[in-house]
This record gives C-alpha cells, structure tokens and sequence, in this order.
C-alpha cells in the first residue's frame, strides 16, 4: 500500500513542481511559499470534498518544501477516554506515535488515502495556474498603480473611433474618448505616448489602465521630460490649463532671481518648447511666468493680448481688465478660448473690456449717478 502510493506521488512531478515553483519566483517574484500553501489549502478542500466518508474527517496536508512530497495527516486531539474516533486518540496510542504527547496535544497520524496521488496531481496543478494567474494580475496591478501619474509608451492595438486600446508591454491602455485629443487621428500599429489616469480592476480581476493624452498632467508631465531644470526643482510649474489639441497655457516660477523659467522652457530657437509642440502634433503653448501678485499673474496669462489695467476685486475673486480696442478680440480668443484659459490657469473670474468699452461703462455709471442724485 504504501509502495504503491509512492508511485501515485510520483505522478505529480513532485521535484519538476517545486523548480518549476522556483522559477516562477524568480520571473514573476510569485513566493513559493505562496504557492505551497495555497496548494495545501486546495488539497485539504479537495480531500475533505471527495473522502468525507472517511475516519479521518479532520486532515492536515503538508507539501515539502524542497522535495514536493504530499503527505496527509489526520489530526486528533490527545484524551483519556475517546467518545470521537474521527477527532479523538487516546494517550496510550498517541504516545506510541510520539512519548511527547500529553492531554490536550492534537496529534498528527500520516494516512494513505487512495488514489490521492491522482487527486493531489490535478488540484495542484489547477491552484498553480489560478495562483499564477492571480498574483500576475496582482503585482501587475501594483506596478501600474505606482507608475499612476507616468507618461508610458505603446503600440495602437484597436482605433475604431471609440475608445482606443493600445498594448504597454505587459498591459493594456484604454483610452475612453473623453481622454483622446479630438483633433488627433489614431491608428492601428502606430506608436503612442500617454499619461497614466488611473488603475482599475477589470473583469475577473484583471487590472486595467486608463491612459489620456487630453489630460492637463500630460502636459505637464511632457515639461518635466523635456526641462531639466523642471525635474530637478529649480523651477516649478504652478498651473497648466487646456484645450486638448488647440492650446495650453503654463505657469512657471522659480525661486531663483537669476534663473529666467519661461526662457528655460521656451529654449533656445524655441528647441525645448518645441519638442512638446511635436508630441502634442502642434497644439499653441503659451508659456508664462507665475507672480504671487494676481494683477501681474492675470495680465500674463492673457498673453499673447497686451493688458492696460487690471481691477480686482478679492472679495469676489473677480478681475476686471481692460486692454487695447484693437486687442480686445485676442485677449478674448477664438470662441472665448484665451480668456477662458486664462481664468482656468489663475482661479480667477476674469472680464475683459476694451478701453472704448471701459469709458462708455464710466460714463454710463456716472450719468446714473447723476440721475440718482437728482
């Protein structure tokens, strides 16, 4: 009985098992003593399921760690007089498999069940591969959920005019419509950059990633790729607003009086911007420079228009500006993008008037003022 048992084990590769175990470790840093145990816990099910007839209701199975042998054993606690044969040994016979075994002690009797070897062979083999599988998707999800925030790079996969999905190595990118640039065209089999939304978990647990290239932090993440003195810290970038495919506006600050951040970013001939305007496939950039003071910050971030004045009214975070007649239309951009931009990059409400506009409201005031006073 025993002989043939051993032959049974056999059947399950025991020794191929355990290096196969280990070179999982040392691939995909799957612990083998995860594996091990999980084995285990699978064949106890496994065991209690197909022999729960049997004597030996109460069963510990133990998995070599460096041979893979599988042995079952029936635990019994240790009494003086046995009302359970399936959970209970007397002393006399508990101190024959052990003479440190006292009342109370659970005692463990190594059994030879049937056909376990049969068993054993298929249950591990189905934990190994679901275990795999699991603490894959697992550490992959770690992964990516620490690279959150990271600009990635792929190969376009699907591109049918909804969502885009591209492969990043050992996963996939979902790009949702909402996170594409409306004015870009993509394709199957062409390389892409992305920024790195979100990781989700997807059907049966599979992590998915939501990648954007409308998202503000891709441009923002772009500048500190393409600016050394952004990554290092000697200059910050203290706001970024958008229209994905047509224009951003970049705040830039540095500590340091001597270094100039917008002339860092633009570079030399434009160089450093313009690597940025070519990933972004030529969407306008407007780099400026962050002030403390609202009035000189606003003004800036209604570049390329020329600001005379600028009123605010902290109370109500609200700014009124005045600029030339004849700039009036740039300050307000097409479809009222520049001062939209503008008044998303500095958190402030912004209305902006034409000198013409701004004397014909005086005058107005005044007249009512007038007529008040009558």
């Amino acid at each position: 009985m025993k002989k043939k048992e051993t032959k049974q084990n056999k059947a399950i590769d025991s020794k191929e098992l355990i290096l196969a175990m280990e070179d999982l470790e040392k691939e995909s840093g799957i612990k083998k003593e995860y594996l091990l145990e999980s084995i285990q816990t699978a064949l106890e099910t496994a065991y209690k399921r197909d022999y729960e007839d049997s004597e030996e209701s109460n069963v510990k199975i133990i998995m070599d760690s460096e041979t893979g042998e599988i042995h079952v054993y029936a635990e019994k606690t240790v009494v003086e007089e046995v009302e359970d044969e399936k959970l209970q040994i007397s002393l006399d016979d508990a101190k024959k498999i052990s003479k440190k075994l006292t009342l109370g002690d659970v005692a463990q009797i190594e059994i030879i069940p049937k056909d376990f070897g049969r068993i054993a062979a298929g249950t591990a083999k189905q934990v190994i591969i679901q275990k795999i599988r699991e603490a894959s998707r697992n550490f992959l999800f770690d992964e990516f959920s620490e690279r959150k925030g990271e600009i990635v790079s792929g190969i376009i996969q699907k591109a049918d005019g909804g969502i885009v999905v591209a492969d990043l190595g050992r996963l996939e990118g979902v790009m949702p419509v909402k996170e594409q640039i409306p004015t870009e065209q993509y394709k199957v089999n062409d390389k892409i950059r992305a920024y790195i939304v979100d990781v989700e978990r997807g059907i049966k647990g599979a992590p998915q990633v939501i990648i954007s290239r409308a998202h503000c932090d891709f441009v923002r993440k772009l500048f500190e790729l393409e600016i050394p003195e952004i990554y290092e810290g000697v200059i910050e970038i203290k706001g970024v607003s958008r229209d994905a495919g047509s224009r951003s506006k970049v705040a830039v600050y540095s500590p340091n009086e001597n270094i100039d951040p917008v002339g860092s970013c633009v570079g030399q001939k434009g160089i450093r911007i313009q690597n940025i305007i070519n990933e972004l496939n030529g969407e306008k950039i407007d780099v400026i420079e962050w002030n403390e003071d609202p009035s000189i910050y606003i003004s800036a971030a209604l570049l390329p228009a020329q600001v005379l004045a600028v009123d605010i009214h902290e109370e109500d975070n609200f700014a009124q500006v005045i600029v030339p007649d004849e700039q009036l239309s740039l300050a307000i951009g097409k479809a009222g993008q520049n001062a939209r931009l503008a008044a998303k990059l500095t958190n402030w409400k912004i209305d902006i008037k034409s000198e013409t506009q701004f004397r014909e409201m005086l005058q107005k005031q005044s007249e009512e003022s007038e007529e008040v006073e009558e």
